[in-house]
């Protein structure tokens, strides 16, 4: 082989062509000025085409792209759980409450509960609880009995009435579902996710909001956990364990949507994730321990959230 220095001066001095060069054709100022142009149109344009490489996208838009893809891959939620009073209707002021003063009055107990009394009643889960716990505080009305055995028959009877007045205002239609409660419940039975409705509520009072306000054939995919169906009621984790049992599924794929603290420390306790959607009687309450709070679920054009956010939030908490 030929050493350097025997090379003519010529090839060492004439420096060699890239091969980008030799292969480039010439083109006319006209046809490079064109090019350019092309060049800059599709570059304003690539932003917005999610589908292309982006590998020359910044490190902070990788990572979004990143999270969506791995939001629409993870596994939906196994049932997502609702509350019933205050979630799927706002029933309280307006509801259960002229219920129970409905039937106070035909029993002439001489009792009402006023609006700002009833929200500080709501602390306690349960109708027949609730009258218990006023009763024991303030006195109890001259018609009742004496004895201990006595009383709770005639709470009992008291609550039934409360129901039967509660079943006809819900079958008048008169309260309608809160914003997005219907949406979201037909994208998840749409995906096959259990729909199930966990309440402290009268089970015949829940059935005939789901069935009325839903309709029957909503109704018959929905599992109503209500009322007496365990011993003890919300904040104890009972009723959303025993959803979870029934229906089969590990209470950590179970998303609950809750309006009330004590709802919302239930669902905690059972180990489930937890959206609080405020309603009249709740909003100032404290909901620290919520994996996302709004105000409603919301229906187009102003959706709070869809199944999509519940399925994400099972990988991450979301702080509002």
């Amino acid at each position: 082989m030929a050493s350097p220095g025997l090379l003519p001066k010529a090839l060492i001095s004439s420096p060699v062509p890239s091969a980008r060069a030799s292969l480039t054709p010439f083109r006319s100022q006209s046809q490079l000025e064109a090019s350019s142009k092309t060049r800059n149109s599709i570059s304003k344009f690539l932003p917005s085409l999610p589908f292309l490489s982006i590998t020359n996208r910044s490190k902070a838009t990788r990572r979004k792209f990143s999270s969506v893809i791995r939001a629409s891959s993870a596994p939906l939620p196994a049932a997502l759980l609702f509350d019933c009073d205050g979630v799927l209707v706002d029933t309280e002021k307006d509801g259960h409450r002229i219920s129970f003063n409905d039937t106070f009055a035909e029993m002439e107990l001489g009792v009402t509960w006023d609006v700002e009394l009833y929200g500080e009643l709501l602390k306690i889960g349960g109708g027949k609880e609730r009258m218990t716990a006023y009763f024991n505080k303030t006195a109890w009305p001259a018609k009742a009995p004496k004895t201990d055995e006595e009383r709770k028959k005639f709470i009992a009877s008291l609550h039934k009435r409360k129901t039967e007045l509660f079943m006809a205002l819900i079958e008048k239609r008169l309260l309608p579902l809160r914003p997005g409660v219907q949406r979201i419940i037909d994208e998840a039975l749409s995906k096959d996710v259990k729909v199930a409705v966990c309440s402290t509520s009268n089970e015949k009072a829940v059935s005939a909001i789901v069935s009325n306000l839903l309709g029957p054939e909503r109704a018959e995919k929905i599992t109503i956990f209500a009322g007496d169906v365990v011993p003890r009621k919300k904040p104890d984790p009972a009723i959303y364990l025993l959803a979870a049992s029934t229906l089969g599924v590990d209470p950590s794929s179970c998303v609950v949507v809750e309006d009330s603290a004590i709802g919302l420390a239930a669902a905690k306790a059972a180990g489930m994730k937890c959206i609080v959607t405020k309603s009249g009687y709740t909003a100032e309450e404290d909901f620290v321990n919520a994996d996302a709070v709004f105000d409603c679920i919301g229906d187009p054009p102003e959706i709070r959230f869809d199944l999509g956010f519940c399925t994400d939030l099972l990988q991450k908490q979301y702080v509002s």
